[in-house]
């Protein structure tokens, strides 16, 4: 048996000035959501550096985050920021609705969605994305909701107040190659959205429990969140992309993606082969083996050409 190797092929970006990051990690609570939010929040600021291109100086992490933290960021922001500027904007933690007001639990005081809302609105960027991930976050879309604005919640009510395990499946999705479903070489904040909904429910449906949690987003400024992309919703967040390539290189990394595919394919084809040896004459075998190495050899070069 033939055991093949090969490396895998990492395209780290550029730093892009254009993008600002913050990733609020709240008050933990119990010592278990306390050490999973501070594993998160690690998970999610490296792969938004690694991956992605945003640069250090301008992915801020609050861990344990204050009120004052939160305001202090937001006043910082606004002196850095211009028009054309991406903001995202994390939040890892639990989250809570009183029937009137949702909040997002900080270590003291927290500070509510009407006053995130007002922190965001200061901001001269056109362009925030919000990634609220804790519990009973489906009432931020209502006071975050405006033009320019993609807010994503991990529930779709301020009722649905179970922890969230929505964070760890965002953070697979941005992990994932196969998240650019539409295979342009570009991630962009809608398939991050689409593929970290389903890993949850697929979690939920696996485990045979029932769904405590269930995402939505809101990039039309009407207020409503949604699961898909209908009645307007979803166009902002299909053009808003988390990673920094220009076209060629968007191009070029879906042509990297494709061949990768296809390597694999290849390699699986060569292991039936080689285990139908024993039903096959040999002519036939030596020839298909043959045939499925050069191909093989030639997808390879193409895939060390692209990375050089």
């Amino acid at each position: 048996m033939f055991i093949l190797l090969f490396a895998s092929i990492v395209c780290a970006q550029k730093s892009d000035p254009n993008k600002f990051a913050v990733i609020i990690n709240g008050a933990g609570g119990e010592a278990v959501y306390a050490k999973q939010f501070e594993e998160w929040t690690r998970q999610l600021s490296s792969v938004l550096a690694a991956k992605f291109g945003f640069d250090a100086k301008q992915l801020t992490v609050l861990k344990g985050a204050t009120a004052e933290d939160v305001k202090r960021t937001f006043t910082t922001l606004k002196t850095q920021l211009d028009a054309n500027n991406v903001v995202y904007v994390f939040f890892i933690g639990h989250g809570s609705f009183d029937g009137k007001e949702s909040k997002f639990n900080l270590v003291g005081p927290d500070l509510s969605a009407t006053e995130y809302n007002a922190l965001l609105s200061s901001l001269p960027t056109h362009r925030i994305v919000v990634f609220n991930m804790s519990s009973a976050s489906g009432e931020f879309i209502k006071s975050l909701s405006a033009k320019g604005r993609i807010v994503v919640t991990a529930t779709r009510s301020g009722q649905e107040t179970n922890a969230t395990r929505f964070p760890g499946f965002l953070i697979a999705a941005l992990n994932a190659r196969d998240a650019d479903t539409d295979q342009d070489g570009h991630t962009s904040v809608l398939e991050a959205f689409v593929y970290a909904n389903r890993l949850t429910a697929d979690f939920y449906k696996q485990a045979g429990r029932l769904a405590t949690e269930h995402a939505m987003f809101d990039d039309n400024g009407d207020g409503v969140g949604r699961e898909k992309l209908e009645q307007g919703e979803g166009l902002l967040a299909r053009a808003t992309y988390l990673d920094s390539l220009s076209t060629d290189e968007a191009a070029a990394s879906a042509a990297t993606g494709r061949l990768l595919k296809e390597r694999t394919r290849l390699e699986g084809e060569i292991e039936q082969l080689i285990a139908r040896k024993g039903n096959m004459a040999e002519a036939e075998y030596e020839a298909n083996l043959e045939r499925l190495f050069i191909e093989l050899a030639k997808v390879n070069r193409s895939i060390r050409q692209a990375g050089s």
